[in-house]
């Protein structure tokens, strides 16, 4: 087997942690299933460590994985670093920016305005990078990173300039197999009474630590709720799944794309109000960094990509 190199491992190993077993990872990917097993398998027989804990649903790092983990990343830090600063002696014919955002807010976001950017300027080169929020955030506090890209800015490092653009909801994913369920969601009133109604359900929630957790936790303090929570998870598309399976309500940005219902699945997908509950999209970058005019375009195009508006009932 040819020798994988760190930047490609880190990609297989972010995509297995998002998917959470080898067949999605696989498929996301474009190898096979025992490819990507075996590759797995060949660094852990090597390092003589297992990096992947098998016993867990979905599948994580073990302590010595999240070791291995930083150390590839820390190794693509210093690859991209170097690349950045001989590009100008390199290539003077297009310059690179390199954005971080999480995969699922780029799903959403980036084809709002990265098109039209690059149809502008031609001669950019935009480098993607899919990390965790906090990993985009250190990367760009430490200009390893032109951009980061996330919601809720808030709470990021006070070393980090952003600009934010309007107010966006969030929908409550509400299974069959609540009491709050209606086969008719467009008689709800999503008044407080609902809301604290909601957040008595049994609950399916992102980790510690994510925007919309740390809104939630607002919310269950606000009305004085000891939540019922089954399940935390990083992956918010793991949640959507485990709640359209009827294990719990969970919250979802508008940024989530929620595929059509199968004839097995049943729920309710209900906007909650923007003065209890909401985001906003925005785009940050170093407070040591100057900008170029092109990277000053690139924010107002993402600012202007997204008008502030109204949730609107989901009709799926």
């Amino acid at each position: 087997m040819a020798k994988i190199n760190s930047l490609i491992m880190l990609q297989y190993i972010d995509v297995l942690l998002k998917h959470g077993n080898y067949t999605k990872a696989a498929q996301n990917l474009y190898i096979s299933q025992s490819y990507l097993t075996q590759t797995i398998k060949k660094i852990e027989n090597e390092l003589g460590i297992e990096i992947i804990n098998r016993q867990t649903t979905p599948l994580q790092l073990t302590e010595a994985g999240k070791i291995y983990y930083d150390y590839l990343a820390s190794l693509v830090d210093k690859q991209d670093s170097f690349r950045k600063k001989i590009q100008k002696y390199t290539n003077t014919d297009y310059t690179v920016i390199q954005i971080g955002v999480l995969p699922s807010l780029g799903t959403y976001l980036l084809p709002l305005f990265l098109p039209d950017f690059l149809q502008k300027y031609p001669n950019i080169k935009i480098e993607l990078h899919e990390y965790i929020p906090k990993n985009s955030e250190e990367k760009t506090e430490s200009k390893i990173l032109d951009f980061y890209i996330g919601q809720n800015s808030e709470t990021i490092s006070h070393n980090l300039i952003s600009h934010t653009c309007g107010k966006h909801c969030y929908y409550a994913l509400i299974p069959e197999s609540s009491k709050l369920y209606q086969k008719d969601p467009s008689i709800m009133e999503c008044n407080h009474k609902f809301m604290k109604n909601l957040l008595q359900e049994k609950l399916i929630l992102t980790s510690h630590g994510s925007a919309i957790r740390q809104q939630i936790e607002y919310l269950i303090q606000k009305y004085k709720i000891q939540p019922n929570i089954m399940l935390e998870s990083s992956n918010i598309f793991t949640l959507v799944e485990l709640a359209k399976k009827g294990l719990g309500v969970t919250f979802i940005p508008e940024s989530v794309n929620i595929c059509k219902k199968t004839n097995d699945e049943e729920y309710n997908l209900i906007p909650l109000p923007l003065e209890l509950i909401s985001l906003s999209y925005f785009i940050a970058y170093s407070a040591n960094k100057t900008l170029s005019i092109i990277e000053k375009e690139l924010i107002n195009l993402f600012i202007s990509s997204f008008p502030q508006h109204e949730c609107r009932l989901a009709t799926h």
